[in-house]
């Protein structure tokens, strides 16, 4: 006899797959499917990577401009893709292809150009941040990935519905409710669900992936016991203070998140006022260096 509770879950898959398709998501990028292949691999062939990789002239300048930039702080200078790669990893390279990839899927926009600059700058002083709390628990490479694509699925619904940019003004101006509640009030989803199937969909880390999800969930941060792994609350609180130096530095990237989420994101950075202040006087110069 069939079980009449078979139906009753519906398949996530597909569920995932549909609204990917119904929200325009930009296709994961076929050097990413090649990488991943090689990572899976019993033998992964850096050789041949490196080969699909120089396919693409602009891929690869930009490969060896990160490896050779002062961020990762390589002492020898990378002359090759290959040289890249073997300097950065497979693991780390194929964020660094992700990364890349990102702004090049999204169609031309004018109207994107300010939502571009400021998550280069979050994700620049995100990656700094990694390495300045007391206690490492998250990658800076890992960081500066999920600080370019925590608010992609802000870009994606400025995209797909024109009425969407009112409904992202009163998100940002809100100080009591949560941002993601405002947009679930117009919208069957929001910015974080989407962006969390874009990094899925793009095979990023499951923690990065998770983070995203839950970025503006105040649980996420506050609560041990919230279910997301230490990694994840971290990068959460990491990006949220970084987002809060470039508020104050620019001007720019207004909201009100720092004012729910603030305290909580120093708490568990175990940070003071005083080391924020110290923070925003080094992030001064850092954030003058990024295009």
């Amino acid at each position: 006899m069939k079980d009449k509770t078979s139906n009753a879950v519906p398949d996530v898959d597909l569920f995932l797959e549909r609204m990917l398709k119904d929200l325009d998501v930009p296709p994961r990028p076929l050097i990413i499917d090649r990488i991943k292949a090689e990572m899976d691999s019993d033998r992964p062939n850096l050789q041949r990577i490196g080969q699909l990789i120089s396919v693409d002239v602009g891929l690869a300048a930009g490969l060896i401009q990160s490896v050779n930039s002062a961020y990762f702080g390589f002492r020898k200078r990378a002359r090759s893709v290959h040289d890249a790669l073997l300097m950065l990893g497979l693991d780390v390279a194929s964020r660094a292809i992700a990364t890349l990839s990102l702004r090049r899927a999204f169609p031309v926009n004018n109207r994107l150009e300010r939502f571009w600059g400021a998550s280069a700058q979050i994700a620049v002083l995100s990656g700094w941040l990694a390495q300045k709390t007391p206690h490492r628990r998250v990658q800076a490479n890992d960081a500066y990935t999920y600080g370019l694509f925590r608010d992609t699925g802000i870009a994606m619904l400025l995209l797909r519905f024109p009425t969407y940019r009112q409904t992202l003004e009163r998100a940002n101006a809100d100080c009591e409710r949560a941002f993601t509640t405002v947009e679930q009030q117009d919208f069957p989803t929001d910015h974080a669900m989407i962006g969390c199937l874009l990094a899925r969909d793009w095979w990023l880390p499951e923690e990065i992936c998770l983070a995203i999800r839950h970025h503006h969930d105040h649980s996420a941060i506050d609560l041990t016991d919230s279910g997301l792994p230490v990694a994840s609350r971290h990068l959460v609180a990491i990006s949220q203070t970084a987002e809060h130096l470039v508020q104050q530095l620019t001007g720019g990237s207004r909201t009100e998140e720092w004012q729910k989420l603030g305290g909580s994101c120093l708490r568990l950075l175990e940070l003071v006022d005083t080391d924020l202040y110290q923070l925003h006087t080094e992030a001064k110069s850092l954030l003058a260096s990024v295009d």
